[in-house]
């Protein structure tokens, strides 16, 4: 049994805005206090405080969005299991980032003419097919196990069942990805989650998990919904009003305005060409959270630059920097909870909890459970107990 003490508090029956006079009292309590901005809007909306959120599972242990993955990360102790949503052209909703297969399965040894097809071309019969975690092994030998060989590309159904079948009780953090690929795909989460009974009336009556084990997936948080589509959003707030949303942050082409930057150099990597673009100016990031605002978002995800080491950013999962201390003092002056993707190193964590940030999502979660005060757990022995 894994049993966490946990990190947070909930509010029932609290708005899941707050008024904008509340959310500067909160601030200036907090500041009052010597703590980040952001830790009080937590006790306010009902979300874990210090959330975290694992990214795709814990994909630095096991390959991403995949079975070993969420078993991990459940079993670690993560607030959350958070996947990206695509939908088969037989219409079954499934868990992969990629609108391509070809970075992170064999799609080109087992459909080779279909190759760089995507996801929402192939039925759920044909994604069953492909090896979703040699890759894996090949790309980190350090990691790799033999057990991930021939690993399978996950239903929404199957992430559920893993969140609902362990000790712990995991939320789930769900994105819509290219949602404008997939027309009506928020009805039909909406009708997977009811028909699954986390939402609606059926939630109430899920079993609850056991004293001091992590029980997000037993609270009316225990679904949040992200989007970078503002379109989506909007949509979402139509069919899931009553489920938390989150308004995911980029800058350039289909998010905020950058300011003018040179292009990428030859020798220069893209986290490093991302690391130096900025935001036009202070209006451009505000005309987003106003967005958010107004469309019933409780909070906002921006990117994160990570630690440089040795004069180079340390993860792929480096982006722009859009969690500045002023733009999580503005997120918290609407009443809004910041998110920031993604985030695997002690130094970031301490460096964004410092300006406020009120969860991670992560790699990770090992490193943020331990930041966050937990024991250190033996992941090996978790994934050889589930026979991986």
């Amino acid at each position: 049994m894994t049993i966490v003490p946990r990190r947070w508090l909930l509010a029932c029956g609290v708005s899941l805005l707050l008024p904008m006079g509340v959310a500067h009292a909160a601030n200036a309590q907090s500041q009052d206090d010597g703590e980040p901005q952001g830790s009080t809007l937590c006790t306010k909306i009902p979300i874990p405080c210090d959330a975290v959120i694992a990214h795709r599972g814990a994909s630095y242990q096991a390959p991403e969005s995949t079975r070993p993955a969420y078993l991990l990360a459940r079993d670690l102790g993560v607030d959350y299991l958070e996947l990206d949503l695509q939908r088969t052209k037989d219409g079954v909703l499934v868990a992969i980032h990629d609108n391509t297969l070809n970075r992170n399965t064999n799609v080109a040894d087992v459909f080779p003419d279909r190759a760089d097809a995507a996801v929402s071309s192939f039925t759920l019969d044909e994604l069953k097919q492909l090896d979703a975690g040699s890759w894996f092994n090949a790309s980190y030998p350090d990691r790799a196990r033999d057990s991930y060989s021939g690993l399978e590309i996950l239903t929404l159904d199957e992430v559920i069942d893993i969140a609902e079948s362990g000790d712990n009780h995991p939320g789930l953090y769900i994105e819509t990805k290219v949602p404008e690929q997939f027309p009506g795909i928020e009805q039909d989460l909406r009708d997977k989650l009811e028909a699954r009974g986390w939402l609606g009336k059926a939630a109430k009556t899920r079993p609850a998990a056991e004293q001091g084990a992590v029980n997000v997936g037993d609270t009316p948080g225990r679904v949040v919904m992200q989007t970078f589509s503002k379109a989506s959003l909007e949509t979402l707030e139509e069919t899931m009003p009553e489920v938390p949303r989150v308004l995911l942050l980029w800058l350039g082409k289909g998010g905020i305005e950058a300011a003018p930057a040179k292009p990428q150099r030859d020798d220069e990597s893209k986290a490093d060409y991302y690391a130096r673009q900025q935001v036009a100016s202070p209006e451009a990031y505000r005309s987003w959270l106003d967005f958010a605002k107004d469309h019933g978002a409780i909070g906002v995800g921006p990117s994160a630059i990570q630690t440089e080491h040795d004069g180079q950013f340390s993860s792929q999962f480096s982006y722009m920097e859009l969690a500045e201390p002023w733009m999580v003092g503005m997120a918290h002056d609407d009443g809004m909870l910041v998110h920031l993707y993604t985030v695997d190193e002690p130094a970031d964590f301490e460096r964004y909890q410092q300006r406020g940030v009120d969860g991670f999502f992560t790699n990770r979660a090992e490193q943020l459970l331990e930041f966050h005060g937990h024991p250190a757990q033996d992941q090996d022995a978790i994934l050889e107990r589930h026979g991986y």
